[in-house]
């Protein structure tokens, strides 16, 4: 079993952000929010994430839900978003994260286009100046730019980075990073994808359905880091049906309603994300109700 020594490692929840009816932004239900996962198993909390709809946010709104979260569990539980268009503005997100005392950042590489091994090594280089550890997000899917191995080992062996937020889902990446950059913290990145990353070396998990289910989903981690997998594996095909959400588009509307049906609050997103089809609003709460009704939380 991983111990979390570090303040990047253990589930940290990538924080759904409650909003009410007009679309502002209920600090007060998202600092309690904060709390209650960290009562109920979690290690700490990711705001300004994409699952905390930040690109929809203004400036002041990303500084209140960061320092929100702050308030709530602790600056050395909270890895801040630092995602942005720019490297400057990614230097100064990552500045006002230390500053607030959080404990790491996560970045993303260049995504306002298809940058090159050159321009990544050069983003993490710039933002690396803020002084707070840097968890690197791959997500080629949405960025389409790959943080392969190799380079990943490159951004490591230069300090830039301490862990890997992994959202590929291919578990095989986890063994080719453990040859090339010992010592690189590899974070499940895709809640469908846990227990193989766990099985493969993976020391924490940035995760997203434990916005609605945190005790359930706690329990599977830890089986799952541990390799109980008489524990970890009923558990995870009860999970899944509601896990493999999170890495479909409409992954923040899914995680909200399901915070709604168990209680939590959640509210609509804001534009340009849409409401869930009838369809699939119907599969996510049937897939709800059914986790609800075998007994988990």
């Amino acid at each position: 079993m991983i111990e979390r020594d570090k303040p990047w490692r253990g589930i940290m929840v990538a924080t759904a952000l409650p909003m009410r009816e007009d679309l502002s932004v209920d600090l007060d239900a998202y600092g309690e929010h904060c709390r209650w996962l960290v009562d109920n198993g979690c290690d700490g909390v990711v705001p300004n994430g994409s699952l905390g709809e930040y690109q929809t946010l203004t400036e002041q709104e990303r500084i209140s839900v960061m320092e929100t979260a702050v308030q709530a569990v602790g600056g050395q539980n909270v890895m801040a978003g630092a995602g942005a268009y720019g490297s400057g503005e990614s230097r100064r997100w990552a500045e006002r994260a230390r500053d607030a005392g959080c404990g790491s950042i996560l970045l993303l590489p260049p995504n306002a286009y298809r940058a090159d091994e050159r321009a990544v090594i050069e983003h993490y280089r710039e933002v690396a100046k803020a002084g707070v550890p840097i968890v690197a997000y791959n997500n080629p899917y949405d960025t389409k730019v790959d943080l392969t191995p190799a380079l990943l080992a490159k951004l490591y062996e230069e300090g830039l980075v301490v862990g890997v937020k992994e959202f590929t889902g291919d578990p095989r990446r986890a063994y080719e990073i453990a040859e090339l950059a010992p010592g690189l913290d590899v974070l499940i990145g895709s809640d469908d994808a846990l227990l193989e990353l766990a099985l493969a070396g993976a020391v924490g998990w940035i995760a997203g359905y434990p916005n609605a289910l945190p005790v359930s989903n706690a329990a599977l981690y830890h089986a799952a880091l541990a390799h109980d997998l008489e524990t970890a594996l009923p558990l995870y095909r009860k999970l899944h049906p509601l896990l493999r959400w999170d890495a479909r588009t409409e992954f923040v509307q899914a995680i909200k309603l399901s915070m709604e049906i168990v209680g939590r609050p959640a509210g609509p997103c804001r534009a340009p994300r849409l409401p869930l089809t009838d369809e699939m609003a119907a599969a996510v709460r049937a897939a709800t109700e059914k986790a609800l009704a075998e007994g988990l939380r």
